[in-house]
């Protein structure tokens, strides 16, 4: 199983898969990789957050196990569920064999007696259908878990989530308690849509990816879109850094500047034009009143 030596062979493995992290990135894939500990990552969206999970997962050899969050998500889609449908199938093909369990029972008490003590075999692991977090404690190969946009997830949710965080295991009424075959590495994210608890954030490490410096971001698009100019990148990273300097109502994330690049390539551009800029803005701002915003400033962000 892969470990990370050092924080620069975790920036390396990191690069290696396609991630080019900050030295802030390197350090904490490394410190949680070596402590176990789950890692909260914030940040604005778009940054990189879902992806810096894929690239550890593929970077330490890790299955990635995916909970996406949700209002209203509750432990039977998070952790797990009771084949009911299964359950009944076998009641249906061991009915003679129950019929023997009841035979000679005096009263309905002693029969439901005998029937109760055979629940173990209907609640056993043979009918538990195993959802995200528990499909990573279990999994027969070490697993990273993504727990994707957790703010969006109710409070009582993340109550839930305490005990996987803090003892990497789960408690099943019917099972006991189950603990990791491997510990998982757990990835949590958040858009800041709301406050998240202070019993949530004491149980991870704590990460915040804003939106990267111009050379960083001209690295990912490099390294992402070798086929546009060099010019071409230069020019629309520092159209973008100008209009996150704007107060629109959503700012260009990284995502929002490779789908640019992409677009102008097929476009055959070899430079940014304003005519170019006002054919194609939608690609970059994804409110029509940002759009509005920016147009009298198009000459200003062609340099």
């Amino acid at each position: 199983m892969a470990t990370f030596q050092s924080v620069d062979q975790a920036g390396e493995a990191l690069t290696q898969v396609g991630y080019l992290p900050s030295k802030e990135i390197s350090t904490s894939a490394f410190l949680m990789d070596r402590l176990e500990k789950p890692i909260l990552i914030e940040g604005p969206a778009g940054v990189g957050k879902t992806e810096f999970a894929q690239a550890l997962a593929t970077a330490l050899g890790r299955d990635l196990i995916r909970l996406q969050c949700y209002e209203g998500l509750d432990e039977s889609k998070a952790l797990y569920e009771w084949e009911y449908a299964k359950q009944l199938l076998y009641t249906q093909l061991l009915r003679d064999k129950i019929g023997e369990l009841m035979a000679g029972a005096k009263s309905v008490n002693e029969a439901a007696d005998r029937v109760a003590a055979s629940d173990a075999v209907f609640f056993s692991e043979r009918f538990l259908l195993p959802r995200p977090v528990l499909r990573a404690l279990t999994n027969q190969t070490p697993a990273v878990l993504l727990i994707d946009e957790i703010d969006k997830a109710d409070p009582e949710f993340e109550a839930f989530l305490l005990e996987v965080l803090a003892e990497n295991a789960v408690t099943i009424p019917e099972l006991g308690t189950i603990k990791a075959r491997h510990v998982p590495r757990v990835v949590l994210t958040s858009n800041n849509a709301r406050e998240l608890s202070d019993a949530l954030k004491r149980r991870c490490l704590h990460l915040f990816i804003d939106f990267p410096t111009k050379e960083r971001e001209l690295a990912i698009v490099r390294s992402r879109l070798p086929e546009a100019t060099e010019q071409l990148a230069r020019q629309v990273v520092a159209a973008v850094s100008k209009l996150r300097t704007m107060e629109l109502k959503k700012a260009p994330s990284i995502s929002e500047t490779l789908d640019w690049v992409q677009a102008l390539a097929l476009l055959n551009a070899d430079t940014l034009s304003p005519q170019l800029v006002a054919q194609t803005l939608n690609l970059v701002l994804k409110h029509e009143s940002d759009v509005e915003k920016v147009k009298p400033q198009l000459s200003t962000l062609v340099t």
